[in-house]
């Protein structure tokens, strides 16, 4: 008879036979017999970790894919009496898997196979063995300590449990289409669970694992009747070409359904600082591990050819412009009929393309499972993409040859822009800075600083004053060199998309082209524009160039080596002929509006023609500081006033109306409610489609409705509002200030006066003692007191757990008492650390204590509150230090 264990089975008797049998289809495969207790811990654990999926014959079946974590508070996942590292009684690193989320220790990953226990199958296995195998996808059961929602059998939430050392499972949910019941026989056993996985609410872009086999490798030796077999199969293979007749580990065979819209994720890990190599994890938990490609690992070629028969498939390019093209590419060259679509997820630094579809100017926070959303329910579109076809100019002379310049183009292709003159040379000169020291170019402040004076050291110089001296152009047929040598421009942009230089509009808004045609990114024409310094200033303030003209054919030539760039890739170019045309035509998604949050039921209730809805603002600080937790981050919110919008407004007219809101006056229906007005920088919070706020970008803020996103309350994010925490005039939901009438400042004392002393002070911090405490500091108490144990107030305070003594202390005391040590080498960080004190530690490091001091025995606060098990604070004190020591690294370059 199994045992059963509390640590990885529901709390079921052991002697019903029926349920056994249910649970052993349910998935829970490592509900086996107990291994045998762990021995030495295996001398190379290492051998046994992939954070890649394997795609090669040797591929391990239900094989997990581990990254680390610093998640110390979640258990090992193969149980207490079983842990390798806690018979070796010390700290190891621990491992989570992306595709299921489960934590264990490194050591102990080969006791998972030990019990059995694996990830959810990507895939299946081919041959006679498994003719009959079902094609639907049956649900992978993970036990879980701390499950979000509530139970689908029941409806009730899920205790959450956290104490430090909870040892029970309150949960059971399945990795696939991630339902969760409660872990007891009468709400998890009672389900039918061995019926087929929905694949949840993403299944329609989920790759099921049942299309994906591995195929056998044929045998070396064949029999003499089928050596012909294979003589014509060969022949056949190389009139496909070598890709198509080369044998692969896996075949897909799809299933077509036109509900279904499978999707391939390629992300960039180089692109967008380390966003590429963090939201792969992501997909991989909500989508099957084998739709998602890191394209460091051999480009997206590979995939493309073996997913090159799936119907409907969409592509999700994560990463720059630069990604988008490198995927359409290739899609030309495989020449798959028809095209798979393209979607955008921003992550470089431009992004003009994933601006002019609507996919924004650059991921910030916003949750996977909206994107997925956003990808499914795109429109497909059209992009023009443009041939650079470049040729020697015979008539240049050999005083004009320049030994620096290249005779080739970057790219022979271009989806964004062609341009040459300044704004090329710019490029040209930070790129050749930036191979030649990579190390000077690791921060994007040092970067901008690069770049601002590049352009400006190019501006005195006049590098490109005389470009049109230079050249000659010819749009379909017709000259128009006088007409750029009387502009005299010092940049000439070739434009396929309406965006260009980080999100700016070149041709202008619609209705200012006047005897142009509106401008287009699938019309097959390309918008020809000109620009001066003055222009080029003007543009990065809402103006626009010199609208030249907009043509389906360009020849340029060139009478001396010139900057051009391709798409942001630059080069000096010799003296050429260049010959622009259409080459085809991309299909790509754009992003659509939506009404996500508006109900669909037959007795919905109209959109009112006016919606009055409050506006509240939430500063970076707090933001950072309580994104675990909705309902803190409201209350931490500043209340700014209230709007009258229409009710079926957009964001974009909503910004309209709070800009003007602090402008109403005295008795106005909108009336600022604060004398602090909004910073040139703030943006929407979505509040309401996802379990915790996100920003939305400005450049998608027509996509989204404003009963999408707010209810009875709007949020917004001002990144130069004070926190709550650093506000002493604010009060606050958690750490409501004391309502004293008298002054927080020291008053002067007489001659004869006598400040109080320092015990004084060290014992009112110590008995929370708020008023005596501000008593004796107007009366003169020194607030940077040391006890015999080199102990300031501060530390005092936290170890009592005083919120308002903190806050006073932190608001009246010198800076110095934040870093300040006691004897043991801890500052007051490391005690709120250690004690789990979420909100003191908040307070603290919003004041602008080092994160990155250590104590005696070399620890961080964060790895103090790691030590305490506390998983979020742990997190939340690593995402500051991480941003202290950019933001520390920019000062340094500034200076």
């Amino acid at each position: 008879m199994w045992r059963y264990r509390s640590w990885d089975v529901p709390q079921i008797p052991a002697e019903n036979p029926q349920t056994q049998k249910a649970i052993t289809k349910s998935g829970l495969q490592h509900l086996a017999p107990p291994p045998p207790a762990p021995g030495a811990p295996c001398s190379e654990p290492e051998r046994h970790i992939r954070s890649i999926v394997d795609w090669s014959e040797s591929a391990t079946y239900g094989e997990h894919i581990w990254f680390e974590t610093n998640v110390s508070g979640d258990f090992c996942y193969v149980g207490e009496q079983y842990c390798v590292a806690k018979m070796l009684q010390k700290s190891v690193s621990r491992r989570k898997c992306a595709a299921c989320k489960i934590v264990v220790h490194t050591p102990c990953i080969e006791q998972l196979e030990k019990i059995n226990f694996r990830c959810k199958p990507s895939f299946r296995e081919s041959g006679s063995r498994n003719v009959r195998e079902p094609t639907f996808v049956r649900h992978h059961w993970v036990h879980r300590r701390r499950q979000d929602g509530k139970c689908r059998h029941c409806g009730k939430g899920f205790q959450q449990k956290f104490t430090f050392h909870s040892k029970e499972i309150v949960a059971i949910s399945c990795s696939w289409c991630k339902q969760a019941y409660h872990s007891k026989v009468s709400c998890f056993m009672l389900q039918q669970i061995e019926e087929p996985c929905s694949l949840g609410v993403h299944a329609a872009v989920v790759i099921p694992p049942t299309w994906i086999l591995r195929a056998r490798r044929p045998q070396n030796t064949l029999k003499a009747s089928k050596k012909k077999k294979r003589a014509s199969f060969k022949r056949k293979s190389s009139k496909k070409g070598p890709e198509e007749g080369r044998w692969r580990p896996f075949i897909i065979r799809p299933t077509p359904s036109p509900l279904m819209k499978p999707l391939l994720v390629f992300v960039n890990p180089k692109s967008g600082g380390n966003q590429g190599a963090k939201i792969i994890q992501s997909f991989l938990w909500y989508l099957n591990p084998r739709q998602v490609f890191d394209l460091s690992q051999g480009g997206p070629k590979e995939a493309l050819e073996m997913y090159r028969k799936v119907h409907n498939l969409r592509i999700l390019a994560c990463g720059g412009d630069g990604t988008v093209g490198w995927i359409l590419s290739t899609l030309d060259q495989l020449r798959l009929k028809p095209p798979p679509p393209v979607a955008i997820l921003p992550l470089g630094t431009g992004n003009d393309l994933a601006r002019t579809l609507n996919w924004g100017g650059g991921y910030t926070d916003e949750p996977v499972s909206k994107i997925l959303s956003h990808v499914e329910e795109g429109n497909v579109v059209q992009l023009d993409r443009w041939d650079l076809h470049v040729e020697p100019n015979p008539e240049a002379g050999p005083e004009e040859r320049d030994e620096g310049a290249t005779d080739r183009l970057p790219l022979d292709v271009f989806n964004n822009y062609f341009s040459l003159g300044f704004d090329a040379h710019v490029t040209l000169e930070f790129h050749e800075s930036r191979e030649a020291n990579p190390e000077k170019f690791n921060s994007r402040f040092r970067n901008k600083m690069f770049y601002a004076g590049t352009a400006f050291s190019d501006f005195l110089m006049g590098s490109s004053k005389d470009l049109a001296k230079h050249i000659r152009v010819v749009c379909d047929g017709t000259d128009l060199t006088p007409k750029i040598q009387d502009l005299k421009p010092q940049c000439i942009v070739f434009l396929n998309i309406p965006r260009y230089c980080a999100g700016t509009m070149p041709w202008g808004h619609p209705g200012e082209h006047h005897d142009f045609e509106p401008q287009r990114h699938d019309d097959g024409y390309l918008e020809v524009i000109g620009f001066t310094m003055t222009s080029l200033a003007a543009l990065q303030v809402g103006g626009h160039g010199e609208r030249l003209t907009q043509c389906r054919e360009v020849v340029l030539t060139t009478s001396k080596a010139i900057p051009v760039q391709v798409d942001g890739e630059p080069c000096k170019l010799a003296a050429s002929r260049i010959h622009i045309a259409l080459r085809n035509q991309a299909t790509m998604v754009q992003k659509v509006k939506r009404r996500s949050a508006t109900p669909l039921h037959s007795d919905q209730q109209p959109v009112p023609e006016q919606l009055r809805i409050q506006v509240s603002r939430v500063s970076m600080h707090d933001y950072e500081a309580l994104h675990y937790d909705k309902e803190q981050l409201k209350e931490a919110s500043v209340p700014l006033g209230t709007v009258v919008v229409p009710g079926d407004s957009d964001l974009e007219l909503c910004r309209a109306h709070i800009e003007r809101l602090q402008q109403e006056p005295e008795g106005a229906g909108a009336k600022s409610l604060t004398c602090q007005t909004l910073s040139p920088k703030w943006c929407f919070l979505d509040a309401t489609t996802a379990s915790r706020f996100y920003r939305i970008d400005r450049a998608q803020e027509h996509l989204n409705y404003v009963t999408e996103i707010a209810q009875d309350e709007i949020y917004i994010l001002d990144p130069e509002l004070l926190g709550a925490s650093a506000r002493p005039d604010l009060p606050t939901p958690t750490s409501p200030l004391p309502t004293s009438p008298c002054s927080p400042t020291p008053r002067s004392l007489p001659g004869d006066a006598v400040p109080p002393k320092g015990e004084e002070l060290v014992e009112a911090a110590k008995r929370n003692d708020f008023c005596k405490l501000q008593e004796l500091h107007r009366a003169g108490g020194d607030l940077m007191h040391r006890d015999d144990r080199s102990r300031t107030l501060l530390h005092h305070a936290v170890s009592t757990g005083s919120k308002e003594v903190v806050r006073y202390l932190l608001d009246h005391a010198p800076p110095e008492i934040l870093d300040a040590v006691e004897e043991n080498g801890e500052t007051c960080l490391h005690q709120a650390a250690a004690l789990g004190q979420r909100t003191i530690c908040h307070y603290i490091v919003e004041a602008g204590a080092s994160l990155m001091k250590t104590d005696q025995q070399g620890d961080t606060p964060r790895q103090r509150a790691e030590k305490a098990q506390d998983t979020e604070l742990a997190a939340y004190l690593e995402n500051r230090q991480h941003y202290q020591m950019i933001q520390r690294e920019d000062q340094e370059t500034a200076v």
